[in-house]
């Protein structure tokens, strides 16, 4: 049995499009979730996935519908194929129950996972050039240097850490790093 899984991440989402290809691709039931990608519990693909059996072919509308990650989508498929079970993504056209349709699925995996790679890189690369250059990276700091000052004075005067943590509306250990540097 053709089986097809639809997911939108909010509720604001439409998922009409998703069922009506999945449909129009032969599928004889669509299985619909309002989740986040990034989700790791996803009750209703959790389910899905448990329920096929042997010969059942799971249809998606792109192969970011099922997997949060590339390693997941891959453990996905490969369990889908361990138990007998077919994969389909109308988008990519890849159908893993055919030999080319597993073929392009390996490659295009392969052509994800070497752009995740140098998106990484040039990340790494951008953010080095630019710690040489001076550039602070990350967070702002919760407190700026008066801030800092004015608590020291405040504690050195008796006042207790945890009250001027509040009324810099910082938590106190955020407080004591910044007295620390």
């Amino acid at each position: 049995m053709k089986i097809g899984y639809a997911r939108v991440s909010t509720i604001d989402q439409n998922p009409n499009a998703q069922r009506d290809a999945l449909k129009a691709a032969g599928c004889e039931k669509v299985i619909t979730e309002k989740i986040s990608g990034a989700s790791t519990k996803r009750p209703k693909l959790d389910k899905l996935l448990s329920g096929l059996q042997s010969d059942d072919v799971l249809t998606v509308w792109r192969l970011d519908r099922i997997g949060r990650s590339l390693p997941h989508l891959l453990d996905v498929v490969g369990d889908l194929k361990s138990r007998g079970i077919g994969f389909q993504s109308l988008n990519e056209t890849i159908d893993t129950t055919t030999a080319n349709g597993e073929l392009i699925f390996h490659l295009f995996a392969a052509l994800t996972q070497f752009e995740r790679s140098l998106i990484v890189e040039r990340t790494q690369a951008g953010l080095k050039a630019a710690r040489k250059r001076g550039v602070r990276v990350g967070r702002p700091p919760a407190l700026n240097a008066a801030q800092v000052k004015h608590a020291r004075k405040l504690i050195d005067g008796g006042e207790r850490p945890s009250s001027v943590a509040a009324s810099l509306n910082v938590d106190r250990s955020t407080l004591y790093r910044a007295l620390k540097s």
